[in-house]
């Protein structure tokens, strides 16, 4: 004999299982999601809650007890997947757009060392800088242009390939061009 819910399902609105059924039956719709959805349709429809959990080829009754108990308080949000452990995030949107403001900048020779951004030279740029972010590292600056729609090699600029600046002993900088950079091209 199932036990008594002890929090049962609200009663569903239209709009509400129409989205149910819609990313219950969707293929291309992630599996997490999609068995979410069909157990609280199979809770919806009168089933125990050990049974829900089979229609979605799951075991555990009590999983679906608190997938119930956050639809009720949370509705179509408590489809999708939470945060499931290891380290909290430690950079939210200012934090984001505090990177994405400093690859906009068009990097300083001077300041900056470089005459192009590479993922290291903009790590050290944002840890310098009095408004900057003192411990980030490369991979979250990565993860941050990647989110944004960069991609790091297309949209890069590229120094001019043969010609390099040189300082000489007497303190005078000079450019240089080496004569061989075109067949060393192709």
């Amino acid at each position: 004999m199932p036990r008594l819910q002890k929090e049962p399902l609200r009663a569903l609105t239209d709009e509400e299982r129409v989205t149910l059924e819609r990313v219950a039956r969707a293929g291309s719709e992630r599996a997490d999601r999609s068995g979410r959805a069909t157990v609280l349709l199979a809770v919806a429809d009168g089933a125990p809650y050990t049974v829900a959990a089979g229609a979605a080829g799951r075991r555990s009754g009590d999983a679906v007890a608190r997938l119930v108990a956050r639809f009720n308080r949370a509705g179509i949000a408590a489809l999708e997947t939470r945060h499931g452990g290891g380290q909290p995030k430690r950079y939210g949107v200012s934090e984001r757009e505090r990177i994405l403001r400093e690859v906009a900048r068009t990097p300083d020779r001077e300041r900056d060392g470089t005459a192009t951004w590479s993922l290291t030279t903009l790590q050290r740029a944002l840890r310098r800088a009095e408004d900057g972010l003192p411990s980030v590292s490369t991979f979250t600056i990565l993860q941050t242009l990647w989110a944004a729609g960069y991609g790091w090699q297309r949209s890069r600029t590229w120094c001019t390939t043969g010609t390099s600046k040189r300082k000489r002993s007497n303190g005078s900088v000079v450019e240089v061009t080496d004569p061989d950079a075109a067949p060393k091209k192709s």
